[in-house]
């Protein structure tokens, strides 16, 4: 296991960023840390402290599908020396403004909004990097190192900053954490830019939509978006009041806070280097067991009352938590093809992420109206509801998904004119079927709708001929020509094999293809070179295994 796990870092690019990543996740436990207690000292209202939790987060739920759309189609280099400038450069000024005492509950809610801004276009882009920096076959171990960075922090980070702020105060930890974006700058600085040239070009609004529909025809990307958004609301509660009941029910300061904190970092790195083993054992309920032990024992938390119980109990949690969203996470990046792959991790930013912050602001609500034990405990008890319910849910499992040769490579060919003028696009694909192959081939037809869908298709309906019943048809719709040729570079080949079983249930040993584009008369001037269009695609129809064209005499 330890050779599979340290196999990332021979990589240099992934080793360099990860190093970087450790020092900047320690800052950013400094910040949490020094945050949250400012704003207690400022306020001493758990909705406040909830709320400034919440501000780093709560920009994910409006950024995170432009975010994630801008992860596939910008230089993800030049993206992401953009958003830690931002993060730094906000953090800067947190310290400045606590280091001259002109900070204010509002001036500080409002730099956490701005570095969530930052976050919320952070988040996609460097997770949708990591299968960039090492082979396919190291993504899940890749993602275990990260996790491994984040949680290693975790134990020095919290204590770290609790410390920091009773001694010196805020301005510090905020002035530390500043500086740590600097390793991460100058490593991303000296990648090549042409490196990271992105592989297709669309309008923001097509590709948002493009990567929505992709993942409502993925059924088990929709149930682990459910499940990342139920725990993202039920497991808030044991943070974000964690600073509240250390003071009220446990009787402690700053240290304790960062002491609980360290306690869960400790019980996440060891979630992170016993994930593996787990997830061997546990197979697909590694997700559903995470979900309810974290649930479990943030009862624990809530009732406690005494200091070394509790901190038992968040290491437990820190390990739970590893165990499952390490797992979430690698699931989606195995089960994400590369051309869309910044999109779905953006609505898993989305759904868990940015749910979060709801989550947040729900347990400080409960804890006004019912107290912090009961606040806790309670939506804890909805996380091991969550977990029971997840074992119900048809979630594949990661070890395999890991083990599967998924051929993310697409057939690239050229598009010829750089400016096609028409759409939208109609395609009509015909089959001849036997009376008896009926049921067969409405079943592969089946798999067939969820390929054109997923790969860029807006519309499908299949027809039935009223004069020759044993005619189905086809037919979907893409917004342009160049779109059409995009949805060839996506057939990898799991959707190859579904169009060759498709293709052979026609009695004529092969359905037909026509391809219909919109022609707008006022463009006949700029209308492009149809024969070399024409060329390109019916070498595409060869390459990929695509439904082969109809004749043009045929059409006549």
């Amino acid at each position: 296991m330890a050779e599979s796990i340290a196999g990332p870092l021979s990589h240099r690019r992934f080793r360099a960023l990860w190093l970087a990543s450790v020092l900047s996740n320690v800052g950013g436990f400094l910040q949490s840390v020094a945050a949250a207690w400012l704003m207690l000292d400022l306020t001493g209202s758990p909705v406040w402290v909830s709320a400034m939790a919440a501000s780093t987060t709560l920009p994910l739920l409006f950024l995170s599908l432009p975010a994630g759309a801008l992860a596939d189609l910008a230089n993800r280099r030049n993206m992401l020396l953009a958003t830690q400038i931002l993060m730094g450069g906000t953090v800067l000024g947190m310290a400045a403004l606590e280091a001259f005492d002109a900070v204010t509950p509002a001036v500080l809610l409002g730099l956490g909004l701005l570095l969530g801004v930052g976050v919320a276009f952070n988040a996609p882009i460097w997770q949708s990097m990591v299968p960039d920096l090492v082979p396919r076959q190291m993504v899940a171990s890749a993602v275990a190192l990260n996790s491994m960075s984040f949680n290693a922090a975790r134990v020095i980070g919290p204590a770290l900053g609790g410390v920091i702020v009773a001694a010196a105060g805020p301005a510090l930890a905020f002035g530390l954490n500043a500086v740590t974006y600097l390793g991460v700058i100058v490593v991303v600085f000296s990648f090549p830019p042409a490196d990271w040239r992105p592989e297709e070009e669309s309008t923001l609004a097509r590709a948002i939509a493009f990567g929505v529909r992709y993942t409502r025809f993925t059924p088990s990307l929709r149930w682990l978006l459910a499940i990342s958004a139920g725990f993202g609301i039920t497991g808030a509660a044991v943070q974000t009041l964690l600073p509240n009941l250390t003071k009220d029910s446990l009787g402690g300061g700053a240290g304790l806070y960062g002491l609980l904190l360290g306690a869960m970092g400790i019980g996440a790195l060891f979630g992170a280097l016993s994930r593996a083993v787990a997830a061997g054992r546990l197979g697909r309920r590694m997700v559903p067991v995470g979900v309810a032990l974290y649930g479990a024992v943030g009862i624990v938390v809530g009732v406690s009352g005494r200091v070394w119980v509790t901190a038992a109990a968040m290491a437990v949690a820190g390990l739970a938590w590893v165990w499952t969203l390490a797992t979430l996470n690698a699931t989606i990046q195995l089960l994400s093809h590369r051309w869309v792959r910044g999109r779905t991790l953006s609505l898993y930013m989305l759904a868990f992420s940015g749910v979060y912050p709801l989550g947040a602001l729900l347990a400080g609500a409960l804890g006004d109206a019912f107290g912090l034990d009961w606040s806790i405990a309670g939506l804890s008890a909805g996380a091991v509801l969550l977990g029971a319910a997840a074992t119900r849910m048809p979630i594949p499992d990661a070890e395999d998904l890991g083990g599967q040769e998924i051929d993310d490579e697409y057939d690239r060919f050229p598009h010829g004119s750089s400016e096609v003028v028409g759409g939208p696009v109609l395609v009509l694909n015909t089959w001849v079927i036997a009376e008896d192959g009926l049921e067969q081939f409405l079943d592969a037809i089946e798999e067939l709708r969820i390929v054109r869908l997923r790969t860029g298709a807006y519309r499908w309906v299949l027809y039935r001929n009223v004069e020759d019943p044993h005619r189905m048809t086809e037919a979907f719709s893409l917004p342009s020509w160049e779109e059409h040729l995009r949805q060839h570079e996506r057939i990898d080949t799991a959707a190859a094999e579904v169009i060759r079983r498709a293709g052979a249930l026609d009695v004529r040993g092969a359905p037909v293809s026509r391809h219909l584009v919109g022609f707008d008369l006022g463009d006949r001037v700029e209308r492009p070179d149809w024969e070399e269009l024409a060329l390109h695609h019916r070498d595409a129809h060869d390459r990929d295994g695509s439904i082969p064209l109809m004749d043009p005499d045929e059409g006549r």
